[in-house]
């Protein structure tokens, strides 16, 4: 430090004798030489994605020893070389920390939950109540909405706790409680542990056990491998869309479907009414092929939303030095995209009908949808632009909420004509009801 304090001295003595310009210039070449006197050493082992990035090596270890007193003292000779006048800093120069008071607190927790994010996954959970042939009670519905919240919001908050220095590097992040510390980590735990003891809790005695543990399982996959691996290889977003997958199959279970197979509870496929004269029988509707169904769509809707949304935040994820597919290969990042774009049109035009979920008149309808939005990724797989993938991304926003609203309408066993009486009801031998003659 004796070198460093005679050049403190020796620019003090100049910037006093030299104009504004000289003196920001004197200490921009002072900040250079003190943020590179100690370089960081990073050993072989460790040249990985992230040592291409210098400011990433601010959270590895250090080799040389530097203690954090060093680094204040750096700071101070900073601060004198370009404020002579003033070298030390006053309190007012920081910012105050906020008091939690019950309305901030539950503003922190709805971030640390991504309650956007939160919202979506419970709604997709809602979808496999409606959808399923078996019937729901209000405590069913209402158990799985709180008990699929509980368990998002644990796995979100677990998510940030771990990404704290990352998070910080990004933009669109750094912004996050955790980052700008108006709350500890220590308190962020107790919410997160709170929380993903609470979800499962709920599910297991108010929907059903299998329920519990595939919410319990979503925490440790988005938690634990999903996390993990954003910074270790491009596998990460499929391990990712699992997560998304299996929200829908909470809400099929929750009303006591089955997701596998068995003698009593086979797979039984729905052919087109011109394909077999058999009548339909609406005894097996609830079949494991059903919670199948949910899962694979929104598993392949996953890929189109998120790549598109990656690819334009991909220097972003750069900084930060995560391993994704839109920053080492933009081009396949986007023709992943359009080949599950591709693969939802038979999900939904053969596999949805197949397994009785919805009438076959849903594989007509479903095909305008799905032919829009593959063209949109079919544009950005050609040109590979930001502009494109912004269109493939606000596709798919919409596309979700109108393929299971379109689901809903051809609902098989949902006679919306009737509901509304443009069909006279059918009794139970199939003869239609005659209307009283007036």
């Amino acid at each position: 430090m004796r070198k460093i304090h005679a050049f403190q001295s020796c620019s003090k003595f100049f910037i006093f004798r030299t104009s504004s310009t000289s003196r920001s210039l004197a200490s921009q070449r002072f900040l250079a030489s003190a943020a590179f006197s100690r370089p960081y050493t990073v050993s072989s082992a460790g040249r990985d994605f992230t040592s291409f990035f210098c400011h990433n090596q601010l959270w590895s270890s250090r080799s040389d020893g530097l203690k954090p007193s060093d680094i204040t003292r750096v700071r101070g000779i900073a601060h004198a070389v370009a404020e002579p006048d003033a070298v030390h800093v006053t309190p007012a120069g920081f910012k105050e920390v906020e008091v939690l008071t019950p309305r901030r607190l539950l503003r922190i927790y709805a971030q640390l939950a991504k309650s956007r994010l939160t919202i979506l996954v419970v709604l997709t959970a809602m979808s496999g109540v409606a959808l399923s042939p078996l019937p729901a009670t209000v405590p069913i519905l209402l158990s799985t909405a709180v008990g699929t919240a509980l368990c998002s919001a644990s796995a979100n908050t677990l998510n940030q706790l771990q990404e704290i220095p990352y998070d910080a590097q990004m933009a669109r992040t750094r912004q996050r409680p955790l980052v700008r510390r108006a709350i500890s980590p220590l308190h962020a735990a107790g919410f997160a542990a709170v929380t993903g003891v609470a979800g499962p809790a709920v599910l297991w005695f108010m929907a059903s056990p299998i329920t519990a543990c595939l919410g319990a399982a979503n925490i440790v996959l988005y938690a634990a491998a999903y996390t993990w691996l954003k910074r270790k290889s491009v596998s990460n977003t499929w391990v990712g869309a699992v997560v998304g997958g299996i929200p829908p199959v909470m809400g099929w279970t929750a009303c006591g479907g089955k997701i596998l197979p068995s003698a009593d509870y086979p797979i039984h496929l729905f052919l087109p009414s011109y394909f077999t004269e058999a009548p339909l029988d609406m005894s097996m509707i609830d079949n494991p092929l059903g919670a199948f169904a949910l899962f694979m769509l929104l598993y392949s809707w996953q890929f189109p939303h998120f790549n598109s949304l990656s690819h334009f935040i991909r220097g972003s994820y750069a900084q930060a030095g995560y391993k994704m597919l839109c920053v080492l290969n933009p081009q396949q990042n986007a023709l992943v995209a359009l080949r599950h774009s591709l693969l939802l049109v038979p999900i939904c035009s053969i596999l949805f009908p197949l397994s009785g979920l919805t009438t076959w008149a849903f594989a007509i309808t479903s095909l305008v949808p799905n032919a829009i939005c593959i063209r949109g990724s079919w544009a950005w797989w050609r040109r590979c632009g930001e502009k494109e993938a912004r269109i493939s991304f606000q596709n798919y926003l919409w596309y979700l909420p109108v393929m299971l609203a379109l689901m809903m309408v051809h609902k098989q066993g949902l006679e919306w004509r009737r509901w509304v009486g443009m069909q006279d009801e059918v009794p139970s031998d199939g003869a239609d009801i005659p209307k009283p003659k007036v």
